[in-house]
């Protein structure tokens, strides 16, 4: 998954950022724009104002003090206005007369904007933030020196500053948010709830020693430049934001969980349970898929994509000579000693650079265009490490930062590479989401709303249809790999099942982690975290195998349209080469891109 932040980051949906913006003093300005280039290029200008913690992770320094209060009613009521506007100036455009590079810009453009204003009429605000995604749990990543934020100046210093200062306001509207969602009888389940309360209660998070807590590492890290004065008030000044704004305002947020929401939590487990929750639901099915298959149908592809990949289970589980029950040999490989062959983090994590060095020299056979951002391979920070999964966090545009693979190790003796170690580093580093994001940031030719836009049908298509060219890159031919490789796609088609099922009340929480267990091999920790991540996102985890399944469908079609004037490397460099797209915009530009060939 590359990092459900990864919305937050890059650029869609209800992030969680934050300052009150009163009608008064939006930070919104008005431009009349004349053309598509224009018009696409206020809206991303004026978006970026209201979601700057987007700006900072783009490498855009401008509004590194800013943290705006987007949960909050008047700021939303400015951003839907906002959206309507740039909607009306779009109807004054000529669409037939534009060329065909364009007419992607304005169908990526006119249905981001419808898709932001739809996700306000289900009041997506009533929940803040949740056990997998938001603010809370972004916030400690920029603060603690190693992310986005910037600190190499006192400037750098002295935003984020600004921004702790203003965390405990968000904190408080979240709370206001989560009492409205109570009243409106829109709530997360109680089983996601007490996961909620530890994570605002975390060692690194609240801890008073300031050598332990997370927010101080910039202090630790200060730049040789700083001079003793510079340094001596600086440190004064966050040990004072530490303690006033950061530890009191999770210590408040775990009281309010704990003792005033986890009582009105509900005992359900989907989407169907809430007010016009079916309705919800089908827009999320649509945004994150980007098509109008509804839940009904996207539930059949996942039946029969499960079917499917149970039959090349068999033939694995023969291959190591098992003699019980496909659900035997899942279960099997959990604990199976040849599957787990590491001791240390470092084992690990050399052998994820093992993989990429077998795979560097067939990638100049797929890929004509590949990304200057340069690449590495981290294990996850300690506070965040036991609730993590595997992510891809991605670079600046201008080259500073590099893309990161951040893999969580609590216990490497207990990493098992039959949990899909080939078919991951395919999906999350390279050539999955470092060559997606990468090159979709480094073209200066698209957008800025395109840059750094993000559908995950599409993202996370294009990093799991990655996962299916393992073979042409010499990779599964281990059992325990191809079983990693197998799992990792019976996930995907499992999540259409259970995400679909959980949030039509065809499934509970319980029944959706025995359905995961008896096709994955995951332990039950891995299983629940997984089941609970769909409750709290509903529709997310359906965008990788219907994206998959596209990027596929379209090589498929072309690969047999045009023979011998098929080029893998040019059809992989076209579905890359704007960035992002819903994927019937991306059916009409291969369309075009195929009739060029011919």
């Amino acid at each position: 998954m590359k990092n459900i932040l990864f919305k937050t980051i890059v650029g869609i949906g209800i992030a969680v950022s934050i300052s009150s913006c009163k009608k008064s003093d939006s930070p919104l300005t008005k431009v009349t724009p004349t053309n598509i280039d224009s018009i696409a290029s206020n809206y991303y200008e004026q978006y970026l104002k209201l979601y700057p913690l987007e700006a900072t992770s783009q490498g855009d320094l401008r509004y590194n003090d800013q943290l705006p209060i987007n949960i909050d009613k008047d700021f939303i009521l400015g951003e839907i206005a906002f959206y309507n506007s740039i909607q009306k100036q779009l109807e004054n455009v000529d669409y037939k007369s534009l060329s065909d590079e364009d007419k992607v810009v304005y169908d990526v453009l006119i249905f981001t904007l419808k898709d932001k204003i739809e996700a306000y009429e289900y009041h997506p605000e009533y929940i803040p933030f949740s056990q997998f995604t938001g603010l809370p749990l972004n916030f400690p990543l920029y603060g603690s020196g190693q992310g986005s934020q910037p600190f190499n100046t006192e400037k750098d210093y002295e935003d984020w500053l600004k921004r702790m200062e203003k965390f405990p306001v968000w904190m408080n509207a979240a709370a206001d948010n989560f009492r409205e969602g109570m009243n409106n009888k829109i709530v997360l389940p109680r089983k996601l709830v007490v996961k909620m309360i530890p994570q605002m209660r975390a060692e690194e998070i609240i801890t008073p020693d300031f050598e332990k807590n997370i927010f101080y590492g910039p202090v630790k890290n200060f730049p040789k430049s700083f001079s003793k004065e510079q340094k001596e008030k600086l440190t004064n000044l966050y040990k004072d934001a530490i303690t006033k704004n950061i530890i009191p305002a999770y210590t408040k947020m775990g009281e309010f969980l704990e003792k005033e929401y986890l009582p009105k939590a509900r005992e359900t487990d989907g989407y169907n349970s809430l007010p016009k929750g079916d309705n919800i639901y089908k827009y999320y099915a649509k945004s994150w898929t980007t098509t109008n298959k509804t839940p009904e149908e996207i539930n059949k592809i996942g039946l029969q994509q499960v079917a499917m990949l149970r039959g090349e289970m068999e033939k694995v589980k023969q291959q190591v000579g098992f003699k019980g029950t496909l659900e035997e040999f899942i279960n099997s490989v959990k604990t199976d000693s040849k599957a787990m062959p590491y001791k240390t983090s470092k084992e690990v994590l050399d052998g994820f650079n093992g993989i990429l060095a077998k795979i560097t020299p067939k990638l100049k056979t797929m890929f004509s265009v590949t990304p200057k951002t340069k690449f590495e391979i981290r294990q996850t920070e300690k506070f965040r490490e036991a609730s993590a999964s595997a992510e891809y966090i991605q670079g600046t545009p201008d080259g500073k930062r590099p893309g990161i693979f951040y893999m969580p190790l609590p216990d490497p003796s207990k990493f098992n590479v039959t949990s899909g170690m080939e078919s991951l580093f395919l999906h999350e580093a390279i050539p999955g989401h470092h060559y997606q994001v990468s090159l979709q940031q480094e073209n200066t030719k698209l957008p800025k709303f395109m840059r750094f836009g993000w559908f995950g049908a599409y993202g996370e298509g294009w990093a799991h249809y990655c996962e299916t060219l393992g073979p042409e890159f010499g990779l599964y031919t281990d059992p325990y790999q191809k079983m990693g490789y197998l799992s990792d796609q019976m996930l995907r088609a499992v999540r259409l099942v259970v995400d679909t099922g959980i949030h039509t009340g065809k499934m509970t929480r319980e029944e959706a982690i025995t359905y995961f267990l008896n096709n994955i091999a995951y332990d039950e920790a891995g299983a629940t975290a997984e089941v609970e991540r769909y409750m709290a996102m509903p529709g997310q985890a359906l965008g990788y195998k219907i994206g998959s399944l596209r990027i596929r469908e379209l090589r498929e079609k072309y690969q047999k349209e045009l023979g011998d004037k098929f080029n893998l490397a040019k059809f992989h460099d076209e579905v890359l080469s704007q960035g992002c797209l819903p994927l019937d915009v991306l059916n009409r530009k291969m369309e075009l891109w195929a009739t060029k060939q011919k």
